[in-house]
């Protein structure tokens, strides 16, 4: 078939994760083997993650773990949603049941809520950045080209290595489709646009 790599998803948290991870580790060591590329989207998918009226499916912290976890299945490429929040662990605690160790440190003294940071903080939980992270660029909707260059710029400047679009260009007539692609890679390409 031609391919060079190999893509899959794992929806953490969900009913099918434990299955999931074991398939895909065992495809991307077949992949490995065969020198193909792996490309792991590791999404959050439960409703324990929605807490006191917050969704946090796309917190720095369990996209984090989430992260992690993918890249100790020897995914090359990381796709997570950009983060928007944070603390998902601590509003996910119920009594003395635990997700995870947590140290308050990581809320105060490691990250900050500016998007920057909470994209750093994805790219430190894959091995500091060793395995890249691209974000996604969201639903299409309003002001697409913007959201999009805000986007390019937060991952780029978090230490991230790019974006997928999806929606945001192939949605769209051919021109401006090709104009918010050809926006996301100037980003890319400006020197000037460093890791913050």
């Amino acid at each position: 078939m031609g391919c060079i790599a190999v893509g899959a998803t794992i929806y953490f948290g969900s009913e099918n994760s434990g299955r999931q991870i074991q398939e895909i580790s065992e495809a991307f060591e077949e992949a490995h083997a065969l020198g193909m590329c792996t490309i792991l989207w590791c999404y959050l998918r439960n409703s324990a993650f929605k807490a006191d009226g917050k969704d946090y499916h796309a917190a720095a912290d369990l996209t984090g773990q989430a992260n992690h976890l993918g890249v100790t299945l020897q995914a090359d490429i990381i796709k997570q949603k950009l983060p928007v929040t944070n603390g998902g662990y601590k509003a996910v605690q119920m009594g003395e049941s635990s997700y995870g160790k947590i140290d308050d440190r990581m809320y105060t003294d490691l990250v900050t809520d500016h998007p920057i940071d909470l994209v750093r903080y994805q790219v430190a939980n894959n091995y500091m950045g060793r395995i890249g992270l691209i974000n996604s660029g969201g639903a299409s909707g309003k002001n697409d080209l913007q959201q999009a260059v805000r986007t390019a710029v937060v991952n780029k400047r978090g230490g991230g290595m790019g974006l997928i679009s999806g929606r945001k260009a192939f949605q769209k007539p051919f021109a401006e489709g090709v104009k918010l692609l050809n926006a996301i890679q100037d980003v890319y390409l400006d020197d000037a646009i460093t890791v913050a």
